[in-house]
């Protein structure tokens, strides 16, 4: 679970809800045709632009951006790739069978499998790195629905405003209609800066960041399977490894 964005996210509505009841009360912000035009209106845009089984992921999508599915925990990375090649070094690579058939991660088994069974160290490279790149895109396309969902919500509240405030010149001859016509002027534009700035961009740019730490640890895998297949001393492989990580997080378990 990640706390920032719970607390982020609680916290900003809790906010948002409490200035509004100090004031008039939540009641005259809830409207039924502003959430028809910005929230509905959006998602169907959305819709327009994306793939359906895109679109079917868009609930599992946000949720890892409170509970991400994958986190990498990398000084137990580099440990574990330490350890391999301390025993690749010691007992052949071929002792590594075994370890690579229990291996839960199934991107560092992948590697370790094809530097058992005796790939190329160019083939093991390039697989390695196209499908690295694919998961990146993919992540990328998938976080883009919710900065373009910031947008399009942007978008259709300022389409509710003018058909707010088209609807109140049409009927300025009846007072009873300006009310109700305002209400949808101004609260679809209200809709549409909250989705696009508490949802939209925020969760958009913690996927993202998602994105990153599993790019980098993928890439930490790359690199310690390509230096146990060449059978490079372990302390050398860590020392590579480490530098992936900031200065205040490199401790070497050799020291």
């Amino acid at each position: 679970m990640d706390l920032a964005t719970v607390i982020g996210l609680v916290g900003v509505l809790g906010l948002i809800i409490g200035s509004m009841a100090m004031g008039v009360g939540v009641g005259p912000y809830i409207d039924g045709p502003s959430v028809m035009i910005v929230v509905l209106g959006s998602i169907m845009t959305l819709l327009i632009g994306y793939k359906m089984d895109m679109m079917t992921k868009f609930a599992k999508v946000f949720m890892i951006a409170i509970k991400p599915s994958y986190q990498p925990n990398y000084e137990e990375l580099i440990k574990k790739l330490v350890d391999y090649a301390t025993q690749a070094r010691r007992d052949g690579i071929l002792s590594l069978e075994s370890a690579a058939a229990n291996e839960e991660d199934e991107f560092l088994k992948k590697g370790l499998s094809m530097a058992v069974d005796g790939n190329e160290p160019d083939t093991i490279r390039e697989l390695l790195e196209i499908d690295l790149e694919q998961m990146d895109e993919r992540h990328k396309q998938m976080a883009s629905i919710f900065s373009n969902w910031a947008g399009l919500a942007g978008a259709m509240g300022m389409i509710g405003t003018l058909i707010g405030l088209v609807a109140m010149l049409l009927n300025m001859s009846d007072p009873s209609s300006i009310g109700p016509s305002m209400a949808v002027a101004l609260l679809t534009t209200l809709y549409g800066a909250m989705i696009g700035n508490i949802f939209g961009n925020p969760i958009a740019n913690k996927l993202g960041l998602r994105n990153s730490d599993e790019i980098l640890a993928k890439t930490m895998i790359i690199e310690g399977i390509m230096s146990i297949q060449a059978g490079d001393n372990p302390r050398t492989l860590e020392a590579k490894l480490l530098s992936f990580l900031p200065p205040s997080k490199r401790v070497s378990q050799f020291e």
